[in-house]
């Protein structure tokens, strides 16, 4: 597996790319956001690991212009530990967010889930294409057409969170079951986050958001797709 890994501190940039390097990934580096991303351009990286606070184009700038092109994964590095960081870095496109200063089996642990969901979403069965109720998710582009013939465009967290939703579709999906299908374990403190992304969803994807047709809300438990 191929890594970026981009951060304008160097002493954090050369440990990064140290950890990955000892576990077997061949790596490569960049200090800005402007050459990360004709790097990525360049060498196709399968993974993009992306600081925040950097001059210039911070890495937040870097995940946007990603995803305005492709569904490369991302894993955000900040000294911003906050919820609300957290919740900005995913809400962007970000697939993962940890906090600085962390610890070395952390960060590898999350590179580690966060390329298996890659691949399962890129050769497993949650590639395929689901259609309920009128809607109708594509996981090549990430649009979701609506009834009305309307195709609106789904950042991949929001894409998984529907997809899983809509493969139990009738099912309650527990926080801990929606938690661990879409981010791939559990997240310190995200299961009250859930609620957010839920109601961006569905901001999206219903007539009437606050009265949802197809994502319904289990008080106390979780969601279901009807």
């Amino acid at each position: 597996m191929r890594v970026l890994v981009v951060d304008d501190d160097a002493p954090s940039l050369k440990m990064t790319a140290f950890l990955l390097v000892e576990e077997g990934y061949d790596v490569f580096t960049a200090d800005n956001g402007i050459d990360a991303l004709r790097l990525i351009e360049e060498k196709l990286p399968d993974l993009v690991i992306l600081d925040v606070m950097m001059p210039g184009m911070d890495g937040l700038q870097v995940t946007q212009r990603i995803r305005s092109s492709m569904n490369l994964p991302i894993i955000i590095l900040s000294a911003k530990g906050e919820t609300a960081d957290r919740v900005v870095g995913l809400d962007v496109g970000a697939d993962d967010y940890l906090a600085k200063p962390f610890e070395p089996s952390e960060l590898l642990a999350r590179v580690r889930s966060v390329l298996r969901r890659a691949d399962a979403y890129t050769f497993g069965d949650t590639q395929s294409a689901l259609m309920a109720h009128g809607l109708h998710i594509d996981p090549v582009t990430n649009l979701v057409t609506l009834p009305s013939g309307v195709k609106v465009e789904l950042t991949p967290l929001e894409f998984r969170l529907l997809h899983c939703l809509m493969s139990n579709q009738g099912r309650i999906m527990t926080h801990d079951k929606i938690i661990s299908s879409v981010w791939g374990y559990d997240y310190d403190g995200y299961s009250n986050q859930i609620a957010v992304y839920v109601r961006r969803l569905r901001l999206k994807i219903e007539t009437d958001p606050d009265n949802p047709q197809y994502v319904q809300t289990v008080r106390g438990v979780g969601y279901k797709f009807l």
